[in-house]
């Protein structure tokens, strides 16, 4: 098919293209509406979501909260009253262990002036060892004392045993709680439990604490 019959053809369809696309012009293409959430719409559900969180997800009954409630509450007594006890008991070793007053340094050093003493050597023997009252279970770790007030004045009596290599003996001390606070001794000898019984004294100043004691009195007298 030559050129020349083939143009009117070609000269149709561009007629037809043309229509075409000013047929599509006219149509109107619809709008698509777009909706934006504004910054009010926002914090409405912001605050409306932080006012849903403020309601309690606990759905137990009233009486197992209190019941909840209650026991935890006793708990926690417990243990306070553990720690206050434990306390007490950590005070208590403290002051019987550390403290200069305390019965177990007063046996302690007593033991030693009575094991440093020659007399006492030359009677028991020495290597010389203390020990206390024995108790049921054969333990002699027990030192018998006491302490008692007369005239507004604080004293302590105290009595062990030592033994040597060759006899025992009885420890007898008693000591009064000075103005200053601290412990001295009114008497302090050893009783030997072999015949004749000896006694071997190494303090015994009840007559110059009792003649300093009754000084304020004659002074008042005279």
């Amino acid at each position: 098919m030559s050129l020349l019959a083939l143009r009117p053809l070609l000269a149709r369809n561009r007629f037809s293209t043309l229509h075409l696309i000013r047929i599509a012009g006219a149509i109107p293409v619809p709008k698509q509406n777009r909706c934006y959430a504004t910054a009010e719409k926002r914090e409405t559900s912001l605050s409306a979501g932080s006012d849903r969180t403020d309601v309690s997800t606990d759905v137990r009954p009233l009486g197992e909260r209190v019941k909840e409630n209650t026991k935890t509450a006793s708990y926690m007594g417990v243990i306070v009253l553990g720690v206050g006890v434990t306390s007490v008991l950590f005070y208590a070793i403290f002051k019987e262990l550390f403290s200069s007053n305390s019965p177990n340094n007063i046996y302690t050093e007593a033991l030693e002036r009575v094991k440093d003493e020659p007399k006492v050597k030359d009677a028991l023997g020495a290597p010389i060892k203390g020990f206390g009252e024995e108790s049921r279970r054969g333990r002699r770790n027990h030192v018998a004392h006491t302490t008692y007030v007369r005239d507004g004045v604080q004293y302590i009596r105290m009595q062990f045993y030592v033994q040597g290599i060759r006899n025992k003996a009885t420890v007898h001390l008693e000591k009064r709680l000075n103005d200053s606070g601290d412990y001295e001794y009114r008497y302090l000898f050893v009783q030997l439990d072999y015949y004749p019984h000896s006694t071997i004294i190494l303090e015994d100043n009840r007559l110059q604490q009792d003649a300093m004691k009754n000084l304020p009195s004659l002074q008042s007298i005279v």
